[in-house]
This record gives C-alpha cells, sequence and structure tokens, in this order.
C-alpha cells in the first residue's frame, strides 16, 4: 500500500469516527428527557460490545464447535452470578478442553 493511500484511508477513518461522536454534542444542545432515548442510549455500547465480542468468540479457536462450547458455560456461568475471572477461566478450561477431545476424535 502506498504512502499516500494510507494517508487517505486514515482520513476518511478518523473524519468518520470523529462526525458519529461530533454529530450528536452538536445536534442535541439539552438534557435529554425522553424516557425511552435514554434508555436506548444506555445499551448502545453493550449492543456494540456484544456485536464485535461474539464473532471473535467464535472464531478464535480452531474447531467452532469448541467455540460453541466455551461460549455456552461462559453464558451460564454469568447467569449464575459468577465473577468475570471465573467465567473467563470456566470457558478457556472448556474451550481447552474439547479441543483436546475434538482433536483425538478426529
Amino acid at each position: 500500500m502506498s504512502t499516500k493511500l494510507f494517508f487517505i484511508y486514515l482520513a476518511i477513518m478518523a473524519g468518520s469516527t470523529y462526525l458519529i461522536r461530533a454529530i450528536p454534542f452538536a445536534a442535541i444542545k439539552g438534557k435529554i428527557e425522553n424516557r425511552y432515548v435514554k434508555s436506548f442510549l444506555t445499551y448502545i455500547p453493550y449492543a456494540v460490545l456484544a456485536a464485535m465480542t461474539l464473532p471473535a468468540c467464535l472464531y478464535a479457536t480452531d474447531y467452532l464447535l469448541s467455540a460453541a462450547i466455551g461460549l455456552l458455560i461462559a453464558i451460564i456461568f454469568a447467569l449464575k452470578n459468577k465473577s468475570l475471572t471465573t467465567v473467563a477461566l470456566a470457558a478457556c478450561a472448556s474451550v481447552f478442553l474439547s479441543e483436546i477431545v475434538i482433536k483425538m476424535l478426529s
């Protein structure tokens, strides 16, 4: 990639990132009172984090099955109100063990 093309891409990316963050500040002057809009804005970070994390969870392993098992274990532990460290360790251990079993069976 040429240097000129890189800086063009960089400028477009920086501009779009800046506009996404700057437009709400410029468009909305006062405090948001509508409870539906406030609720919507409250859950945006969680939705974006889930949209970015879920595909990475499913394709970070050698087998989709082991990734699905790890995700399922993580969901189960999270629903049982375990700590983040416990959830992560259980998911990692389940992926590790399931990959060993899958490799032994193949």
